[in-house]
């Protein structure tokens, strides 16, 4: 549906730069595909769990499962090699739960000069005309300070916490991709989530050089919302209470506008912040965004701005 519905605002902007991980990012990514390549997603590489995580333990790499996932929702044309890129393996052995999407993005990098190249020859192959840019190509970790001084490195960790941070940083740090910071220079309009609020959104901005082009940014920001209550110490926070932390953290308002589903308590949200509630679940799956929805949420809100 999102490719037969024509939305002039949308398909009237020059580039459109999607941030964030996990599924969030892969469903916004395949909402707005339809842009082709003036679409960038900006993947987080932190991840440090299951296949992933055993590949950073053993190769020292960066997190290829979310990269891997926004390719596989990007295929538009099902083939075996897409169903290849997405089997995971089972049994008793060392194999047991690895991705092989996972494996053959491994084994592109150690082939490969950059991470981003091992990316692009993937989306070649899979026929993905937006492009996918890891947030950084060096190794990194989320590293959360909890209250009581606590040090808690890794995703895995971070969404184990009982309360939100006192800080959280990326351990080491790292530069942020090149082509990243340039895909956000020259952005029109900037798209933060769906998707886990501290490990799978906030981690590009974490990258000092890229929340800083995303500060100076003159595109419109929006920060889209979940749709069901997240399994960490997001959950002690309202929904504008989740953006006051953000800005706290970032020392900048971070977003323009919020697109959400009805009914969340928007205590707290920072000045200056517009809202559109509509509608955002799919029909088949309760807690997963419809991709037309999540489009047309964007084109009324460029219209809205018009």
């Amino acid at each position: 549906m999102s490719d037969t519905v024509y939305r002039p605002h949308l398909s009237a902007l020059e580039r459109v730069v999607a941030l964030g991980g996990g599924h969030g990012l892969g469903r916004m990514l395949s909402a707005l595909s339809f842009l082709g390549p003036r679409l960038t997603g900006i993947v987080t590489t932190t991840d440090n769990g299951g296949s992933t995580g055993r590949l950073r333990s053993s190769h020292s790499c960066i997190a290829w499962g979310d990269v891997r996932n926004c390719i596989n929702q990007l295929v538009t044309q099902p083939s075996t090699g897409s169903r290849l890129f997405e089997y995971r393996f089972e049994g008793e052995g060392e194999l047991n739960g690895h991705n092989l999407g996972n494996l053959i993005l491994l084994a592109l990098d150690d082939l490969c000069v950059r991470p981003l190249e091992a990316i692009n020859l993937v989306r070649q192959v899979m026929r993905v005309k937006c492009e996918l840019l890891p947030m950084t190509e060096q190794p990194a970790d989320l590293l959360a300070v909890a209250a009581n001084g606590e040090t808690h490195l890794g995703e895995v960790h971070v969404d184990a916490l009982a309360a939100m941070p006192r800080e959280l940083t990326l351990s080491p740090m790292v530069p942020a991709t090149r082509e990243a910071l340039d895909a956000v220079r020259e952005a029109d309009l900037l798209v933060l989530g769906p998707g886990s609020f501290l490990t799978s959104v906030l981690p590009p901005l974490l990258l000092p050089d890229l929340a800083d082009a995303f500060r100076q940014s003159r595109a419109l920001k929006v920060w889209v919302e979940n749709l069901g209550t997240e399994q960490s110490p997001v959950r002690t926070l309202s929904a504008g209470g989740r953006l006051a932390w953000l800005q706290q953290r970032l020392g900048f308002r971070p977003v323009d506008w919020v697109l959400s589903p009805p009914g969340l308590d928007w205590q707290g949200l920072p000045p200056g912040v517009r809202r559109l509630e509509v509608s955002l679940a799919s029909s088949q799956i309760f807690y997963r965004h419809n991709r037309a929805a999540l489009a047309n949420g964007l084109e009324k809100i460029l219209a809205n701005c018009g």
